[in-house]
């Protein structure tokens, strides 16, 4: 997987942090101070990019065992995650998360832990297409940051852009997973 591949796969797995902070900045009204910002963005982009990263190590120490058919493994995970994602999407009322809930440490946790569910199935996937450990450090590194700008622009675009665009960042998110997993399972299948 090339960087370009990273980073689409980094963008797709935060849009679900995205439209849940998206929620929480409508809910406080903007009420937010830089304190709490920098807690719930990081709380969020630290979940995303650790549960990545122990997928990844869980699916390498397990990867010798079904190296035949880790292109499949691939492509399932990834498409999986992602039609989960846009039945979310589609399903999913956008005031679900309250506002209150991100500055509540223990429910940030959980939606943290919520959220990033879908990074561990996609760390499994990389590792059985054999992501090297430079790879994984410069993927986790992206989820990580795409994870807190996305963060970062739901909670401070809240108020403005309205409680439609979350249901279509979770979509556009399903969308980018089924792709690179349809790539993974065509670049194996062609080789």
């Amino acid at each position: 997987m090339g960087y370009i591949e990273l980073f689409l796969l980094a963008a797709g797995l935060c849009f679900d942090t995205f439209a849940v902070s998206l929620t929480g900045g409508i809910c406080t009204r903007g009420s937010l101070r830089t304190r709490q910002i920098l807690r719930i963005i990081l709380c969020f982009a630290v979940f995303q990019a650790g549960l990545t990263f122990a997928g990844w190590l869980l699916g390498y120490s397990v990867s010798g065992y079904i190296s035949k058919v880790d292109h499949w493994v691939a492509f399932v995970l990834l498409g999986y995650i992602g039609v989960k994602m846009i039945i979310e999407g589609f399903s999913r009322d956008d005031g679900q998360v309250s506002g209150n809930s991100l500055l509540n440490t223990r429910q940030l946790i959980l939606l943290s832990i919520a959220t990033s569910i879908d990074a561990v199935a996609v760390g499994i996937s990389l590792a059985m297409v054999k992501l090297t450990f430079f790879r994984i450090g410069v993927c986790t590194a992206m989820v990580f940051g795409c994870t807190a700008l996305a963060s970062l622009g739901g909670l401070l675009g809240g108020r403005r852009l309205g409680s439609g665009i979350g249901k279509k960042s979770e979509i556009l998110g399903g969308l980018i997973l089924i792709a690179i997993g349809i790539r993974i399972l065509v670049e194996h299948l062609s080789a």
